[in-house]
C-alpha cells in the first residue's frame, strides 16, 4: 500500500513513477519533498505473520525474541534491475560476459565453487568475500572481524576477473550474486568507516577527508588539515560538486556491478544478509557461514547507521538531499529503496 502525507519525501517513489508503464501501475507526479511512502514489508515470527502498521515510529517493531524480515521474490527484484537498467538506457543481450568486467575490480570468480561474485563496497562486501574465500578453499580459518580487511590483498587477488580473463576460463554460465544496499545507509557507512574520527573495524581514507575539508573550507595549511576531518555535509557537498566520486566505496553501485555485460542469478539486499546468505551456501553446496554485523541491532532498521541516516539527513538543507537523491537515484531504482523517512527505512519497498 502507497500512503502519501504532505510532510515527508519519499525517493523510493520516484523511480515507481518513472517506470510505472513497465509496472503496470498509475500514479500521479508527486513532488520529493512533500510525500512519503509507507512500507508493507512483513515481519515473520516464529508464531505468525504479523503486518507492520504504516504509521508505527522507528522503534515500535515487532519484539518477539527471534525476528525474520521477510526478503522480496528474486522474481520481484530482478524485475527492479530491469527497470534501473532502462532508466540507464542499458539492456543485457545473452550470454553472459563476466570477462568484459575485467576493468571492474570488485567483481571474482571462485573456480571451485564455481561461483562469480560482485562485491560492492559498504554493502557488505568483506564478510561476503570471506566466507566465499573459506568456501573456496583459499582461506581455511575464519578471519576475526577486526582483520576481515585482509581479504582485499592477495588472498582475493587471483579471483579477481582481470586475472581470470587472462587464464582464458569459460565462465559465462556459472551461478552470479552480489549484495546490495540503501544508498541512503551505504553513504552514511562510508562516512563513518572511510572519512569521520570515528575508530571503526574499516581502513580510513585520510587523504580524501584531508581533501574535502581543504575544498570545503579552503584551509590549505598541511599541518592544521592533518588534525581535521570533514562533515558530514562536507562529504555531501563534496558530493555534489564532484558529482560524486570514483572512489568505490562512495561511487554509485550501479557503476560498480557488471551490467549490461551479465544478468545475475541471484540478487541479496544486504539488509536480509542474515536470512538469505543461507540461500547462497545451499546453491554452491558449502557449509561456510557469514560473519555477523558490526552492529549489536540484529534489525536493520535500528543498526547505528539507519538511526545516523535518519538524524544526519533529517538535519540536512532539503536541497542538498535532493541533489544527492539526483545523484543516486538510479541505485534507490535497483530494489526500489524506501527513503529515510519511511518507518521501515532502510528496507525495500515492494509488495
Amino acid at each position: 500500500m502507497v500512503n502519501t502525507t504532505p510532510s515527508n519525501r519519499s525517493f523510493a517513489l520516484i523511480s515507481l513513477i518513472t517506470l510505472s508503464a513497465l509496472l503496470l501501475i498509475n500514479l500521479p507526479q508527486l513532488n520529493i519533498t512533500s510525500t512519503t511512502i509507507k512500507s508493507t514489508v512483513r515481519l515473520v515470527s516464529l508464531r505468525e505473520e504479523v503486518p507492520t502498521s504504516p504509521t508505527s515510529s522507528p522503534t515500535q517493531h515487532q519484539s518477539d525474541e527471534e525476528l525474520y524480515l521477510v526478503p522480496p521474490s528474486q522474481q520481484w527484484m530482478q524485475a527492479q534491475m530491469d527497470n534501473a537498467m532502462e532508466m540507464l538506457s542499458l539492456k543485457h543481450d545473452p550470454p553472459n560476459n563476466w570477462k568484459g568486467c575485467d576493468h571492474l575490480p570488485q567483481t571474482y570468480y571462485f573456480r571451485n565453487i564455481r561461483t562469480v561474485f560482485t562485491g560492492i563496497p559498504k554493502s557488505g562486501c568483506s564478510n561476503w568475500l570471506e566466507a566465499l574465500l573459506r568456501a573456496e578453499g583459499t582461506l581455511d580459518y575464519q578471519l576475526p572481524g577486526t582483520e576481515v580487511y585482509q581479504v582485499h590483498g592477495v588472498l582475493s587477488a587471483r579471483h579477481r576477473m582481470s586475472y581470470i580473463r587472462q587464464i582464458g576460463e569459460a565462465i559465462s554460465d556459472k551461478f552470479s550474486f552480489t549484495v546490495i544496499r540503501n544508498p541512503w545507509t551505504r553513504m552514511v557507512s562510508g562516512y563513518r568507516d572511510k572519512l569521520s574520527d570515528e575508530i571503526t573495524q574499516g581502513h580510513d581514507k585520510r587523504a580524501i577527508g584531508i581533501a574535502i575539508v581543504r575544498e570545503i573550507r579552503g584551509i590549505t595549511d598541511p599541518e592544521i588539515l592533518e588534525t581535521l576531518y570533514p562533515t558530514f555535509e562536507e562529504f555531501l557537498k563534496y558530493l555534489i560538486k564532484h558529482e560524486t566520486t570514483k572512489n568505490a566505496h562512495f561511487m554509485p553501485q550501479h557503476n560498480i556491478l557488471c551490467i549490461p555485460q551479465s544478468k545475475y542469478d541471484y540478487i541479496v539486499p544486504l539488509e536480509y544478509s542474515t536470512v538469505m546468505n543461507e540461500d547462497i551456501w545451499s546453491h554452491i553446496n558449502a557449509t561456510v557461514s557469514l560473519l555477523g554485523s558490526y552492529d549489536s541491532a540484529s534489525d536493520p532498521r535500528e543498526q547505528t547507521s539507519t538511526q545516523r541516516a535518519r538524524e544526519w539527513f533529517g538535519k540536512i538543507d532539503p536541497s542538498i538531499v535532493e541533489q544527492i537523491y539526483e545523484l543516486y537515484k538510479e541505485d534507490f531504482a535497483l530494489l526500489n529503496y524506501s527513503n529515510f523517512t519511511d518507518p521501515n527505512f532502510p528496507l525495500p519497498l515492494y509488495n
